[in-house]
């Protein structure tokens, strides 16, 4: 059987039609209550008719909702557009930072939020829409509802805790949860509205009433929860990636001081083959091929006690140098927790993982630094000052290193965020 151009055309046609027809089906609006129908078109500027019945009012809902829910950038200035791009990782291009239409192009471009995405938040909203409120927020809705805290209070559990009675909540008061009205916010104050907009670079309505503030963050609040998990993520990432690069600053540091005659006995020691007439930088890649084995070196033990002074030096200035690192991950997932308000056992997880890093930085440091000084007094002479001047560089050039990649850290992940 053969089928004409205009056939498979028909047949293609029939196919999109039953898939939009299926997306439409399960839309989340499709359970909405008549009030929230209207409440979405009135947070969206949509006029409709007072006596519209429910089919008009979906049948509303359904014709906007691409431009204001799969495409809200469409709506955006351009102000939200260029931070939508900052908050991505990426610039305006030259000469275009102020063009709604450049700036509209890219945002598209890199925009990664699907419509089933989209559908899936606004069908469980709890599960959004208290990702970018604050720990005391939290608390302030369990209070103001008559919800007992968990306990222990951690941001996880006071999140878990909402979203589980929030239905419920809601239910007590008579009011609809699909697409909450303004009781949601009751425990907030006008300052927390506007303070909400303001640290998302969304405008604060000029009328500046209450109903209209609340409108917007309902507008809003699927994609500012988007963007501050997108640069939680990033955060964390990066926060793992700069402990790791201090434990790396430390072990070259201190790798860069050794004489070729220290780097040959501690290979000599660890059972690492040195090929004759090799140069130094040979032996400095034989030895960061080989430094897993770093904290492995079996100097004798009386080397080691005659020049404990100063490896105990060396190791705590660099387990010290190590723990900065350590506070300053902790102090940015703090500020990204209070900042964007997210609750992500797994981000938290990023976040541990980088300062279990570093604190295993910490400890490879201090074994470095005791195998520097042991090393340097097995080639020095018996001299103890001899071995203390080794150790002492090797102190100075870590010490820059170290310092340099704890301020490192500490910027890669303020910038971030």
């Amino acid at each position: 059987m053969k089928f004409s151009l205009a056939s498979l055309a028909v047949v293609a046609l029939a196919s999109q039609s039953v898939v939009a027809s299926s997306w439409f089906a399960k839309a989340a609006y499709n359970k909405w209550h008549e009030t929230e129908l209207e409440r979405w078109l009135s947070d969206h500027d949509v006029p409709y008719p007072t006596a519209s019945d429910r089919k008009e009012l979906q049948d509303l809902v359904k014709k906007n909702w691409e431009n204001n829910v799969i495409k809200p950038y469409n709506s955006w200035d351009v102000n939200q557009l260029q931070n939508y791009l900052t908050s991505k990782g990426y610039q305006a291009k030259k000469g275009a930072e102020k063009s709604k239409d450049s700036l509209l192009s890219q945002v598209q471009t890199y925009w990664t939020e699907t419509a089933d995405q989209a559908n899936d938040a606004y069908t469980n909203v709890q599960n959004s829409i208290f990702d970018t409120w604050s720990e005391s927020q939290l608390k302030s809705f369990l209070d103001y509802h008559q919800i007992p805290n968990p306990s222990p209070r951690t941001r996880d559990s006071l999140v878990s805790t909402v979203r589980s009675n929030y239905a419920a909540a809601a239910n007590k008061i008579g009011e609809t949860a699909a697409y909450p009205g303004d009781w949601i916010y009751q425990s907030w104050s006008d300052s927390d509205l506007k303070a909400w907009l303001d640290a998302r670079g969304i405008p604060v309505p000029q009328t500046g009433s209450r109903d209209k503030l609340i409108a917007s963050i309902r507008r809003n609040a699927y994609v500012s929860s988007n963007r501050a998990a997108a640069s939680y993520s990033s955060a964390s990432s990066q926060a793992s990636a700069s402990a790791s690069g201090a434990a790396q600053y430390l072990s070259d540091a201190l790798l860069n001081s050794w004489s070729d005659s220290q780097i040959k006995e501690w290979a000599d020691k660890n059972g690492i083959k040195v090929p004759q007439g090799s140069k130094r930088n040979e032996l400095l890649a034989l030895a960061r091929k080989h430094s897993a084995q770093l904290t492995g070196d079996n100097v004798s033990a009386s080397a080691a006690s005659a020049y404990g002074a100063a490896t105990s030096s060396a190791g705590n200035f660099f387990a010290q140098q190590t723990a900065n690192v350590v506070s300053q991950v902790n102090y940015w997932k703090d500020y990204a927790l209070n900042q964007f308000g997210l609750a992500s056992a797994e981000a938290s997880k990023s976040f541990a993982s980088a300062a279990s890093v570093a604190s295993a930085s910490a400890s490879s440091a201090s074994s470095v630094a005791r195998v520097s000084a042991a090393s340097a007094s097995s080639v020095a002479s018996s001299s103890a000052s001899s071995a203390a001047s080794v150790a002492s560089k090797s102190l100075s050039s870590g010490s820059k290193a170290a310092s340099k990649s704890a301020a490192s850290a500490s910027a890669h992940i303020k910038n971030e965020l």
